[in-house]
């Protein structure tokens, strides 16, 4: 049920607190405390009662009722005061500790004041489980803007980016399966974007296209694009087309059916309206993971089918593999009748157990957008709006997943053919990462033990510059012994992520580069073009030599040398993330996306760069890359 609440000026906000028991001494504590104290012409009081003893509860600035969620009495009392207006928290955790539950909401409560927020603004967030300090740090970057990144160099072969001869790759994909027993393996998918993008031209066409009063051919001279030339003449080697075709047929409309040239224009039209209608096939609208992308002897492929191949390829262990997909909510039905379908064929073909799960992005990760005057934008007149925080968020169910080794992949980038190739190169990339990880684990369980002495620290040192392109400072040397060892173990320490490279064939997106931080270390870094000052000439250039793409093709080690996971928001950069416009009901703001995913997210992580074939990547970004070699079947 929508809350109806109302913005409240006060100098003392009254808050009373609902608790199963020992409310009096409770209340007593919390206005003994800091929080509690007057500031800034407010001051916070409290009130407490035992939910038993509430027949008619008394109006206050906010009600926090903190019982368990099956405390039936709790839950009649947050209902009549929601009735009353009263603002009001259903806790249903930390009821074990009223004081420190509450303590830590008003603390909570106290920095929103401070930064000039509302009760209700207070409780949106609240419930949304963002942070003052992540609303803070927002506000702040709207109010200083982003800075851009500071590239040093492309990260070319040779210097950052490894080159994998096609006998080198089947080693270390050997070397991957002898080893891969030993790890619980896991594929990961961000998968949650409609296809809108992917048929906008055909969205203009409906939108654009009068069949009373011009010809297709017409049309596309008008508007001088030739992507519905391209789509239209290759119509019938779409995997879709039989079975929209067999629908569109009942619904062409064309008055005269004598004139061939009108007759195929109206078929044309009643195609692409049909696919594209929500009462039929709706495909602008659907997630692309669920369309059909390849045509197979007796069925058509979707992107769900191709992955649970590929996991089976290249990401089983011990006769098992597990598929990972980031999606929307509104889509999960579609998922799991793509998922139905595809699964029981690839086990009957493959012989793989495979099982899968999925994650939404998490509410928390969402970001407060502002208007052009940098304050906090309000929909209608009192509700803060919040959009999702971009792809950078899927750290968080990255972070959440229980796996030694994470394959990460676009849900677009599948081919039909080839699957040998990309499983070698896979398990290749997989290959390195293991064989790197011993090595790092074995230094680390030697320093823990103190048995590497001084001039194995040496050794320790070139491994990590030569293998791990790390940064190693030039006072190093200068270190006591036990800082050196430190050190080590800081740089060593970490989440690893070895990432192919395909060579730049001017695909729009990130690359590869040697960035320079803050204090002059260099890293490794995946780069989008947004966040390179390309008005600078220097940077400009540099941007401008790289050799390199970023086709999103990772193996990531996620767990320690003690086999712990690593939390992987502490290798985030929080000035990495973006700033967009956009226009909401006519009125343009601001909201902050995060860290991409790839990008900031994964800034403080080890990073090896290693090429891998062109024939890896194969994305589809609109419909008519379906018509390339890669997603036809050979002939």
């Amino acid at each position: 049920m929508e809350e109806n609440f109302t913005r409240q000026k006060v100098d003392t906000l009254g808050i009373t607190v609902y608790a199963e028991e020992n409310s009096k001494p409770t209340a007593a504590l919390l206005n003994d405390e800091p929080f509690a104290q007057q500031k800034n012409n407010r001051r916070l009081h409290f009130k407490a009662k035992d939910i038993a003893l509430v027949n008619n509860p008394k109006q206050s600035d906010l009600a926090i009722v903190i019982a368990p969620e099956e405390n039936k009495t709790a839950n009649e009392l947050a209902e009549k005061l929601l009735n009353n207006q009263n603002l009001r928290l259903r806790i249903v955790t930390g009821y074990d500790n009223v004081f420190e539950k509450v303590s830590e909401i008003a603390r909570e409560l106290e920095k929103a004041l401070e930064l000039g927020l509302e009760i209700t603004d207070f409780m949106q967030i609240y419930r949304r489980g963002i942070t003052m300090e992540k609303v803070a740090h927002q506000l702040t970057i709207f109010t200083n803007g982003i800075a851009k990144i500071n590239l040093d160099r492309p990260a070319v072969i040779g210097d950052g980016i490894t080159l994998l001869q096609k006998e080198e790759a089947a080693a270390l994909a050997d070397f991957f399966d002898s080893r891969k027993d030993g790890y619980k393996l896991k594929k990961f998918v961000p998968a949650s974007g409609a296809a809108t993008r992917m048929f906008k031209f055909l969205h203009d066409f409906i939108n654009d296209y009068d069949p009373a009063k011009e010809t297709i051919n017409g049309y596309t001279n008008r508007i001088k694009d030739n992507a519905l030339p391209v789509f239209l003449l290759g119509l019938e080697r779409f995997p879709f087309y039989k079975e929209i075709a067999a629908e569109a047929n009942k619904h062409i409309n064309c008055p005269d059916m004598d004139n061939e040239n009108l007759r195929e224009d109206a078929r044309f039209y009643s195609f692409v309206k049909t696919m594209m209608s929500e009462e039929h096939f709706d495909y602008a609208n659907k997630p692309k993971g669920i369309l059909p992308f390849h045509q197979y002897d007796d069925f058509s492929a979707t992107p769900v089918y191709e992955h649970l191949r590929e996991a089976a390829a290249y990401a089983a262990s011990n006769g098992e593999t597990y598929v990972h997909f980031t999606i929307s909510e509104n889509h999960l039905n579609g998922f799991l009748d793509a998922i139905n379908d595809a699964r029981s064929r690839v086990e009957e073909e493959t012989g793989i157990k495979i099982h899968f799960n999925f994650t939404y992005q998490h509410k928390e990760t969402d970001t407060l957008a502002v208007g052009l005057d940098n304050k906090p934008f309000r929909e209608e007149k009192t509700k803060l709006l919040f959009r999702p925080g971009g792809h950078g968020a899927l750290i968080e169910n990255l972070n959440r997943l229980d796996a030694d080794v994470v394959f990460i992949k676009n849900i677009d980038n599948v081919r039909h053919t080839k699957m040998d190739t990309i499983a070698t190169y896979k398990k290749a990339l997989g290959g390195i990462l293991i064989k790197l990880q011993e090595k790092i684990f074995k230094y680390l369980e030697d320093i823990e033990n103190g048995s590497i002495n001084e001039a194995e620290l040496d050794e320790i040192i070139k491994f990590a510059e030569q293998e791990l392109m790390l940064d190693i400072s030039p006072d190093f040397d200068k270190f006591t012994l036990e800082n050196k060892y430190l050190y080590v173990q800081e740089q060593l320490n970490r989440p690893i992520r070895v990432c192919g490279m395909v060579k730049n064939e001017g695909e729009p997106g990130g690359g590869p580069f040697w960035v320079k931080g803050k204090r002059g270390k260099l890293s490794l870094q995946i780069v989008e073009s947004s966040q390179i000052d390309l008005e600078n000439k220097i940077q400009s250039h540099i941007f401008g030599q790289s050799t390199h793409f970023n086709p999103v093709d990772l193996v990531c080690g996620l767990k320690d040398f003690k086999g712990n996971k690593f939390d992987l928001s502490g290798y985030v950069d929080p000035n990495t993330g973006f700033i967009v416009q956009k226009n909401r009901m006519g009125k343009e703001v601001k909201s902050y996306e995060l860290p991409g995913l790839w990008n900031g997210a994964m800034a403080g992580w080890i990073t090896v760069f290693v090429e891998v074939p062109l024939k890896t990547f194969n994305p589809v970004k609109t419909v008519n890359d379906l018509l390339k070699p890669a997603h036809q079947k050979p002939v």
